[in-house]
């Protein structure tokens, strides 16, 4: 049974950390509704792998560009220049752009992890969740309805990724979602759909590896004062592999569905799912 909840939470992190619906709301919205409340789920070992897994969905997705953006951003500090080099500009405007969600991360997470991974959560929390995931989806249908979707990869601005990585520093908070942020942020600016989502996709990068090493700097302190169990080392592989192939599919899905398609269906689901939230917290009383 543990490595079933595994295994559906893996492919919610794979699915929901790079679909505009927030991975974190979902990762607490399911064990809530289930019931699921063995300490493994909630354990810095399986939220090691979950991180680790959509982070390899995307450095191997974005692999060329990554690459070449690292080694542009290397050769601009090198050289003192950035110039009108396409590549250098791009990892200085996501260098930039990383930095508000890195400060949010460090000041807040903390406060987060109390009100929302509590045991049992309260209810007053997830009734806050679903207010916040339903707003979101309102702000995301009109930014797809209302902006001009007309500016490309090429076209993107240090104004706009500023922007942008101030949005993804309000992902800290669970119903928010990293990826719904800024690519609300990105249309909001009047950027192509599938230009919005890439760019928050290769933003999403070092936000993933920064909170993997934070929490594997968390799990070798637990583990060297004996605190992991092995339950939790068990799941382990099982999350990895779920969120890791999940999120790579999904990252590829989305890419193709914004070229033809609008985001408005996320937001319908934004609204279902902060509904049935709502709608459990009144049964459950």
């Amino acid at each position: 049974m543990l490595a079933f909840q595994a295994l559906i939470l893996g492919i919610l992190q794979g699915l929901s950390e790079f679909l505009p619906i927030s991975s974190s709301a979902h990762l607490i919205i399911f064990p809530w509704l289930f019931g699921w409340n063995d300490p493994a789920i909630d354990s810095l070992t399986f939220d090691i792998a979950l991180h680790l897994g959509t982070l390899l969905a995307v450095v191997v997705f974005f692999a060329a560009d990554i690459g070449r953006l690292i080694l542009a951003w290397i050769t601009s500090i090198r050289e003192r220049r950035i110039g009108k080099d396409p590549d250098r500009r791009m990892a200085w405007f996501l260098f930039f752009a990383t930095i508000p969600g890195g400060i949010a991360g460090v000041l807040f997470e903390h406060g987060v992890q109390i009100s929302f991974h509590a045991t049992p959560i309260p209810q007053g929390s997830m009734i806050i969740m679903a207010i916040v995931i339903a707003l979101l989806g309102g702000l995301l249908w009109l930014a797809d309805v209302i902006a001009k979707h007309e500016r490309g990869f090429g076209k993107l601005s240090f104004k706009d990724a500023v922007i942008i990585g101030l949005s993804q520093a309000l992902a800290i908070f669970p119903g928010v979602s990293r990826s719904g942020a800024t690519i609300t942020a990105g249309l909001a600016l009047g950027l192509e759909r599938e230009t919005a989502a890439r760019f928050s996709f290769l933003l999403s990068a070092p936000i993933i590896a920064g909170a993997g090493l934070k929490s594997l700097y968390d799990f070798m302190k637990s583990y060297s004062g004996g605190m992991i169990k092995s339950s939790e080392l068990v799941i382990f592989p099982v999350g990895f592999v779920a969120a890791a192939v999940v999120g790579f599919l999904c990252i590829k899905f989305l890419l193709t569905f914004l070229k033809s398609h609008s985001t408005k269906v996320f937001a319908w689901y934004r609204w279902g799912i902060a509904s049935l939230v709502l709608i459990v917290v009144l049964v459950r009383g």
